[in-house]
Protein backbone atom coordinates (compact mmCIF):
# COMPACT_ATOMS: atom_id res chain seq x y z
CA UNK A 1 0.00 0.00 0.00
CA UNK A 2 1.12 3.53 -0.85
CA UNK A 3 2.31 5.95 1.58
CA UNK A 4 0.11 8.23 0.51
CA UNK A 5 -2.96 6.15 0.79
CA UNK A 6 -2.04 5.02 4.69
CA UNK A 7 -1.97 8.76 5.54
CA UNK A 8 -5.26 9.11 4.08
CA UNK A 9 -6.57 5.98 6.29
CA UNK A 10 -5.35 7.71 9.47
CA UNK A 11 -3.19 4.68 10.08
CA UNK A 12 0.64 4.58 10.79
CA UNK A 13 1.40 0.33 9.86
CA UNK A 14 4.08 -1.33 12.76
CA UNK A 15 6.93 -2.50 11.96
CA UNK A 16 8.43 -4.09 15.24
CA UNK A 17 7.56 -8.00 15.67
CA UNK A 18 8.52 -7.71 18.65
CA UNK A 19 6.28 -5.07 20.26
CA UNK A 20 3.35 -7.01 17.39
CA UNK A 21 3.88 -9.70 20.18
CA UNK A 22 4.20 -7.56 23.19
CA UNK A 23 0.33 -6.00 22.20
CA UNK A 24 -1.20 -9.48 21.36
CA UNK A 25 -0.05 -11.05 24.70
CA UNK A 26 -2.01 -8.09 26.20
CA UNK A 27 -5.31 -10.86 26.09
CA UNK A 28 -5.85 -12.65 29.33
CA UNK A 29 -8.12 -14.40 26.49
CA UNK A 30 -10.39 -15.15 29.80
CA UNK A 31 -14.46 -15.02 29.08
CA UNK A 32 -14.05 -15.56 25.28
CA UNK A 33 -13.67 -17.08 22.54
CA UNK A 34 -13.32 -14.35 19.83
CA UNK A 35 -10.69 -11.90 19.05
CA UNK A 36 -11.78 -8.79 16.66
CA UNK A 37 -8.59 -7.36 15.65
CA UNK A 38 -9.53 -3.57 13.88
CA UNK A 39 -7.34 -2.48 11.30
CA UNK A 40 -4.79 -4.70 10.91
CA UNK A 41 -3.80 -3.83 7.79
CA UNK A 42 -0.89 -6.43 6.92
CA UNK A 43 -1.47 -8.73 9.51
CA UNK A 44 2.10 -7.45 11.38
CA UNK A 45 0.07 -8.38 14.93
CA UNK A 46 -2.90 -10.73 13.58
CA UNK A 47 0.08 -13.29 12.92
CA UNK A 48 0.47 -13.69 16.52
CA UNK A 49 -3.30 -13.78 17.40
CA UNK A 50 -3.52 -16.41 15.11
CA UNK A 51 -1.23 -18.37 17.31
CA UNK A 52 -3.40 -18.18 20.52
CA UNK A 53 -5.76 -20.42 21.12
CA UNK A 54 -9.39 -18.27 20.58
CA UNK A 55 -10.47 -17.60 17.03
CA UNK A 56 -9.17 -14.82 15.66
CA UNK A 57 -11.18 -12.42 13.16
CA UNK A 58 -10.16 -9.13 11.96
CA UNK A 59 -12.02 -6.21 10.12
CA UNK A 60 -10.58 -4.31 7.79
CA UNK A 61 -11.92 -0.91 5.26
CA UNK A 62 -8.82 -1.02 2.84
CA UNK A 63 -9.62 -3.32 0.03
CA UNK A 64 -5.53 -3.64 -0.82
CA UNK A 65 -5.17 -5.21 2.99
CA UNK A 66 -7.81 -7.01 2.59
CA UNK A 67 -6.78 -8.81 -1.00
CA UNK A 68 -3.13 -9.27 1.16
CA UNK A 69 -4.79 -11.18 4.24
CA UNK A 70 -6.70 -13.41 1.95
CA UNK A 71 -3.50 -14.65 0.10
CA UNK A 72 -1.32 -14.32 2.88
CA UNK A 73 -2.91 -15.72 5.81
CA UNK A 74 -5.19 -18.99 4.30
CA UNK A 75 -6.37 -20.19 7.36
CA UNK A 76 -7.71 -16.61 7.83
CA UNK A 77 -9.34 -15.97 4.77
CA UNK A 78 -13.09 -16.86 5.95
CA UNK A 79 -12.43 -14.08 8.52
CA UNK A 80 -11.12 -11.47 6.77
CA UNK A 81 -14.25 -8.83 7.25
CA UNK A 82 -14.52 -6.33 4.66
CA UNK A 83 -16.24 -3.74 6.41
CA UNK A 84 -15.54 0.06 8.50
CA UNK A 85 -15.73 -1.18 12.46
CA UNK A 86 -17.80 1.90 13.00
CA UNK A 87 -21.10 1.25 11.04
CA UNK A 88 -20.95 -2.49 10.53
CA UNK A 89 -23.54 -4.50 12.54
CA UNK A 90 -20.96 -6.81 14.84
CA UNK A 91 -23.45 -8.73 16.05
CA UNK A 92 -23.88 -10.61 12.53
CA UNK A 93 -20.21 -12.03 12.85
CA UNK A 94 -20.77 -13.00 16.59
CA UNK A 95 -24.13 -13.19 17.31
CA UNK A 96 -24.44 -12.81 21.30
CA UNK A 97 -21.15 -14.29 21.78
CA UNK A 98 -18.35 -12.42 23.77
CA UNK A 99 -15.75 -11.54 22.38
CA UNK A 100 -12.17 -9.16 22.48
CA UNK A 101 -11.21 -6.06 20.37
CA UNK A 102 -7.48 -5.92 19.99
CA UNK A 103 -5.76 -3.51 16.96
CA UNK A 104 -3.10 -0.46 16.09
CA UNK A 105 -5.88 1.78 16.02
CA UNK A 106 -5.88 4.86 13.45
CA UNK A 107 -5.60 7.70 15.59
CA UNK A 108 -8.36 9.71 13.59
CA UNK A 109 -11.47 6.99 15.11
CA UNK A 110 -9.66 5.58 17.96
CA UNK A 111 -12.04 7.69 20.34
CA UNK A 112 -14.93 6.58 18.68
CA UNK A 113 -13.93 2.96 18.65
CA UNK A 114 -14.03 3.31 22.58
CA UNK A 115 -17.83 5.00 22.41
CA UNK A 116 -18.73 2.04 19.96
CA UNK A 117 -16.86 -0.37 22.31
CA UNK A 118 -18.87 0.85 25.54
CA UNK A 119 -21.91 1.03 23.96
CA UNK A 120 -21.53 -2.99 23.06
CA UNK A 121 -19.99 -3.99 26.63
CA UNK A 122 -22.01 -6.66 27.41
CA UNK A 123 -19.87 -8.73 24.69
CA UNK A 124 -16.79 -6.73 25.38
CA UNK A 125 -15.05 -8.71 28.44
CA UNK A 126 -12.09 -7.02 27.08
CA UNK A 127 -10.21 -4.38 24.99
CA UNK A 128 -6.57 -3.77 24.39
CA UNK A 129 -4.58 -1.84 21.87
CA UNK A 130 -2.92 0.78 20.42
CA UNK A 131 -3.48 4.66 20.45
CA UNK A 132 -1.76 7.98 20.19
CA UNK A 133 -0.10 8.24 23.59
CA UNK A 134 -2.15 11.09 24.92
CA UNK A 135 -5.51 9.70 24.25
CA UNK A 136 -4.06 6.47 26.44
CA UNK A 137 -3.55 8.25 28.88
CA UNK A 138 -6.54 10.34 28.68
CA UNK A 139 -8.51 7.08 28.66
CA UNK A 140 -6.59 5.56 31.82
CA UNK A 141 -6.37 8.68 33.79
CA UNK A 142 -7.42 9.30 37.21
CA UNK A 143 -9.50 12.60 39.11
CA UNK A 144 -7.01 14.84 39.21
CA UNK A 145 -5.33 14.90 35.99
CA UNK A 146 -5.47 17.81 33.52
CA UNK A 147 -5.87 15.48 30.99
CA UNK A 148 -9.15 13.53 32.88
CA UNK A 149 -12.39 14.15 30.79
CA UNK A 150 -15.71 12.79 29.39
CA UNK A 151 -13.45 9.91 28.22
CA UNK A 152 -12.00 8.75 31.18
CA UNK A 153 -15.35 8.56 33.54
CA UNK A 154 -17.40 6.43 30.91
CA UNK A 155 -14.79 4.13 29.80
CA UNK A 156 -14.15 3.69 33.20
CA UNK A 157 -17.42 3.32 34.42
CA UNK A 158 -17.44 -0.02 32.79
CA UNK A 159 -13.88 -0.93 32.86
CA UNK A 160 -10.80 -1.56 34.88
CA UNK A 161 -8.26 0.96 32.71
CA UNK A 162 -4.92 0.34 32.79
CA UNK A 163 -2.00 2.12 30.49
CA UNK A 164 0.58 -0.70 29.43
CA UNK A 165 4.02 0.51 27.54
CA UNK A 166 4.45 3.37 25.14
CA UNK A 167 5.59 3.06 21.70
CA UNK A 168 8.20 5.37 19.66
CA UNK A 169 7.14 6.64 15.89
CA UNK A 170 10.61 4.47 14.77
CA UNK A 171 8.73 1.44 14.54
CA UNK A 172 6.26 2.65 12.38
CA UNK A 173 5.98 3.42 8.57
CA UNK A 174 5.01 6.33 7.69
CA UNK A 175 6.31 7.64 11.43
CA UNK A 176 3.67 9.62 13.21
CA UNK A 177 4.93 12.61 15.05
CA UNK A 178 3.93 11.66 18.40
CA UNK A 179 4.57 8.51 20.44
CA UNK A 180 1.80 6.01 20.86
CA UNK A 181 0.36 3.91 24.13
CA UNK A 182 -0.52 0.57 24.52
CA UNK A 183 -3.46 -0.10 26.97
CA UNK A 184 -6.04 -2.31 28.54
CA UNK A 185 -9.39 -2.48 29.21
CA UNK A 186 -11.13 -4.82 31.60
CA UNK A 187 -14.71 -4.82 31.95
CA UNK A 188 -15.40 -4.94 35.53
CA UNK A 189 -17.29 -7.35 37.50
CA UNK A 190 -20.74 -5.37 38.13
CA UNK A 191 -20.54 -3.30 35.01
CA UNK A 192 -24.16 -2.42 35.04
CA UNK A 193 -24.93 1.27 36.37
CA UNK A 194 -27.24 1.62 39.36
CA UNK A 195 -28.61 5.32 37.71
CA UNK A 196 -29.88 6.16 34.77
CA UNK A 197 -27.56 5.61 32.07
CA UNK A 198 -28.39 8.36 29.78
CA UNK A 199 -28.67 10.95 32.41
CA UNK A 200 -25.15 9.77 33.88
CA UNK A 201 -23.86 10.39 29.77
CA UNK A 202 -25.61 13.63 30.07
CA UNK A 203 -24.46 14.40 33.56
CA UNK A 204 -20.73 13.67 32.15
CA UNK A 205 -20.25 15.28 29.33
CA UNK A 206 -22.05 18.62 30.01
CA UNK A 207 -19.87 19.31 33.06
CA UNK A 208 -16.45 18.82 31.51
CA UNK A 209 -17.84 21.04 28.38
CA UNK A 210 -17.04 23.98 30.86
CA UNK A 211 -14.20 22.17 33.04
CA UNK A 212 -12.92 25.03 34.54
CA UNK A 213 -16.41 26.03 36.16
CA UNK A 214 -18.02 24.22 39.47
CA UNK A 215 -20.74 21.72 38.85
CA UNK A 216 -22.97 24.49 39.95
CA UNK A 217 -22.41 26.55 37.11
CA UNK A 218 -21.63 24.27 34.71
CA UNK A 219 -24.98 22.51 35.16
CA UNK A 220 -27.16 24.93 35.35
CA UNK A 221 -29.27 23.77 32.53
CA UNK A 222 -30.47 20.92 34.49
CA UNK A 223 -32.52 23.63 36.19
CA UNK A 224 -31.54 21.68 39.93
CA UNK A 225 -33.45 22.88 42.81
CA UNK A 226 -31.54 25.31 45.32
CA UNK A 227 -31.82 22.49 47.80
CA UNK A 228 -29.59 20.58 45.77
CA UNK A 229 -27.29 23.08 44.75
CA UNK A 230 -26.23 23.65 48.29
CA UNK A 231 -24.43 20.24 48.50
CA UNK A 232 -20.97 20.60 48.79
CA UNK A 233 -20.51 18.44 45.79
CA UNK A 234 -21.64 21.69 43.40
CA UNK A 235 -18.58 23.84 44.72
CA UNK A 236 -16.29 20.96 42.96
CA UNK A 237 -15.05 20.90 39.28
CA UNK A 238 -15.76 18.38 37.23
CA UNK A 239 -11.96 16.92 37.14
CA UNK A 240 -11.98 16.47 40.95
CA UNK A 241 -14.88 14.06 41.05
CA UNK A 242 -14.08 10.13 40.83
CA UNK A 243 -16.22 7.75 38.60
CA UNK A 244 -17.83 6.59 42.15
CA UNK A 245 -18.29 10.49 42.55
CA UNK A 246 -20.11 11.18 39.40
CA UNK A 247 -22.62 7.87 39.82
CA UNK A 248 -23.36 9.24 43.01
CA UNK A 249 -24.15 13.20 41.46
CA UNK A 250 -26.00 11.80 38.90
CA UNK A 251 -27.91 9.99 41.07
CA UNK A 252 -28.57 13.23 43.80
CA UNK A 253 -30.03 14.74 39.90
CA UNK A 254 -32.28 11.84 39.18
CA UNK A 255 -34.07 12.22 43.20
CA UNK A 256 -34.20 15.79 42.43
CA UNK A 257 -35.84 15.14 39.06
CA UNK A 258 -38.16 13.08 40.79
CA UNK A 259 -39.48 15.09 43.22
CA UNK A 260 -40.71 18.11 40.69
Amino acid sequence: MSVKAKKYLGQHFLNDESIAQDIADTLSLEGYRHVLEIGPGMGVLTKYLLKKKVKTHVIEIDPESVEYLKANYLNLADRVHEKDFLKYDITEIFGEEPFAIIGNFPYNISTQIVFKTLEMREQIPEFSGMFQKEVAARICSKEGSKVYGILSVLTQAFYDAEYLFTVPPSVFNPPPKVDSGVLRLKRKENFTLQVDEKLFFRVVKTAFQQRRKTLRNSLKSFNLSDNLKANVIFGKRPEQLSVESFLELTKLIENDENQD
